[in-house]
């Protein structure tokens, strides 16, 4: 191994065929190595990386999707080959976290159902708000605003949390009252200032629309409320952030250290070091993002005490003391532990693509994220149940500034997602 190489990110690869250790120059962080996943023999499916547009482009066609359509969809077996998913470069490291799928394993048909229910608002009673009007790709898989809006107009409490990323998290919404993302997916169908219909309801009304009981008669067996909740779940777990410059400057940081010697007598090594080396051209970091990733992952920024991991957040919950100063101030992850150490925590959001998903915070209060870093330099908002991670961090304004341009350099790419196709009526 070369010793310029950081070598945390060596690993070795047994092959599966003949059990002989094989020793490889590969790195995690590259996006070679983010495109492969080792699985043994056995595993049944086809490998598929996420973020592949195929799996959301939506069924063959133009215009509302007809039944002659839907039919020969549902007779193309290959759409119901199980798919084992590889996580793209950045996220790969989180490959262990993927939750799920044991009870809910991904098939094309099953995607290309959850996203039709996903930007449906025939979900909704009066059929006016689907999953996409508060978690709309277009705004970042959220709703640009303070809190979700509901039927009606009704405003809901909470700020819209993200829909991408969610493969990587078990339980959902703000204070994870949610068990799975199945779970979540059918929660605000019955909320009354979300969607406002019934289980009961929606399932008769999508039992109504042959394109709908087509499939999921032919997916599911039957077309029950927790069929639904499956199938919007499996068309999430495929929406996933592409690679962003942190991520190329990450794939880079293994490599830099290299002399053109090294390199000589390794074409493997050689081949990776270019790839890395075009990651970092195509997609740069500032220097002041640069310098912001120094503050990030040090005792400085002190921020890696809750945005660890693959998807920077630890799918943990904290008072951070955002809205503690009210009157009645919400109790978070309280309301469903009644554990006293849990008032007014929240689930930590990923910094994934945080640029693109303003407002900011469980309530939607901050408008920008140089609040979201004022908040944090000056130590939140003192309460009696304020996390002991919280602290005044004396950055200057210019270190601030450098922590905002590192967030913003997380931000990748989402898949591609047909947005507009959707059953016909009849």
């Amino acid at each position: 191994m070369n010793s310029k190489i950081n070598p945390s990110l060596f690993f070795i690869r047994e092959d599966r065929m003949n059990r002989a250790p094989i020793s490889i120059h590969a790195v995690c962080f590259t996006l070679s190595t983010a495109l492969m996943i080792f699985l043994p023999t056995s595993v049944r499916g086809e490998q598929v990386l996420l973020g592949d547009p195929s799996l959301t482009s939506g069924v063959p066609g133009s215009g509302p999707i007809s039944v002659p359509q839907i039919e020969t969809w549902l007779d193309d077996e290959h759409n119901f080959t199980e798919l084992t998913p590889v996580l793209p470069l950045g996220l790969s490291q989180g490959s262990s976290q993927i939750t799920g799928l044991d009870e809910n394993p991904l098939t094309r048909a099953k995607i290309e159902l959850g996203r039709q229910l996903y930007f449906d608002p025939r979900l909704s009673v009066d059929s006016t708000v689907s999953c996409a009007s508060c978690h709309d790709p277009s705004m970042g898989y959220t709703a640009q605003t303070k809190t979700g809006i509901g039927i009606k107009g009704q405003a809901g409490g909470r700020n819209s949390p993200v829909s991408f990323n969610r493969i990587l998290s078990d339980k959902q919404f703000w204070d994870g009252r949610a068990g799975s993302l199945e779970e979540q997916a059918i929660g605000p169908i019955a909320n009354p200032i979300e969607m406002g219909f019934t289980h009961e309801g929606v399932v008769k009304r999508l039992a109504s629309m042959p394109v709908y009981a087509k499939q999921f008669e032919k997916i599911f067996g039957s077309l029950t409320i927790n069929a639904v909740g499956k199938a919007i779940a499996a068309f999430e777990r495929v929406l996933v952030t592409a690679p962003s410059p942190y991520d190329y400057n990450e794939q880079w940081r293994a490599f830099k250290d290299l002399e053109p010697e090294d390199l000589e007598d390794d074409p493997e090594l050689a081949e990776l070091y270019a790839e890395a080396a075009a990651g970092i051209k195509s997609h740069p970091m500032s220097d002041s993002a640069k310098r912001g990733r120094e503050i990030f992952f040090t005792e400085k920024g002190n921020c890696t005490a809750c945005h660890v991991g693959a998807n920077l957040a630890d799918e943990k919950y904290h008072n951070i003391g955002v809205g503690m100063d009210q009157e009645n101030p919400d109790a978070g992850r309280h309301a469903v532990t009644k554990d006293v150490v849990d008032t007014g925590a929240f689930k930590t959001p990923t910094v994934r693509n945080v640029a693109l998903t303003a407002p900011y915070m469980h309530d939607g209060s901050m408008a920008t994220l140089e609040e979201v870093v004022e908040w944090y330099n000056k130590g939140g908002h003192s309460s009696k149940h304020l996390s002991s991670k919280i602290r005044p961090l004396k950055l200057t304004d210019q270190e601030q500034a450098d922590l905002v341009e590192f967030m913003k350099a997380c931000t990748g790419p989402t898949p591609p997602v047909e947005t507009s196709r959707l059953p016909a009526d009849a």
